[in-house]
């Protein structure tokens, strides 16, 4: 709520501000968008199966660590104290293995879905673009980050930035793609 204040304070209290009636302002829900751009399950589609290797790994090793945990469990009774303590030490160091291989996949699978989206994300961002200068807005919102609690229907550009992506997706394929 404070956001859509400051936007309407800032943008209505400039110096020689367009006057409130030719202000034209619009919204789109860029879930939606993204939901039916082209290229964009493609791209989810790609990362999934990107995925799949690094889950296999992080499965087999907390698997591994589990079974060492385990076999540590059932046999500390036995163990010396000088056995439970490298056991023990051994345990943890695994642990902190585990711990910072799961960081770098999650880094990985971070810049690789980044990677796949942002050629989709530039093509959204210039159908915004193209829809907000050729139809003269202001201002387009985006509700679906929850920064806008009422709009009036009649503003929603969604479909027209929807119709622009797919005539665009028509027109010219995208760079790079097989």
């Amino acid at each position: 709520m404070k956001r859509i204040i400051l936007v309407a304070t800032i943008v209505l209290s400039f110096p020689g501000a367009v006057a409130a009636q030719d202000l034209k302002i619009g919204y789109i829900n860029s879930q939606d968008i993204l939901a039916v751009a082209p290229g964009a399950q493609e791209a989810k589609d790609q990362f999934d199966a990107d995925m799949v290797t690094y889950r296999t790994e992080v499965e087999q090793l907390a698997a591994e660590l589990e079974d060492l945990v385990q076999q540590y469990e059932q046999q500390q009774a036995l163990l010396s104290p000088a056995a439970k303590q490298t056991r023990e030490t051994d345990i943890r160091a695994r642990q902190q293995a585990y711990q910072a291989r799961v960081a770098a996949i999650d880094e990985r699978a971070g810049l690789r879905q980044q990677e796949l989206v942002q050629p989709v994300m530039d093509r959204i961002n210039t159908a915004i673009e193209d829809v907000r200068v050729e139809g003269s807005y202001a201002l387009i919102f985006d509700v679906a980050n929850g920064a806008v609690v009422a709009v009036d229907p009649l503003l929603d550009l969604t479909q027209e930035v929807v119709a622009r992506l797919q005539t665009n997706a028509t027109v010219a394929p995208a760079a790079g793609s097989n």
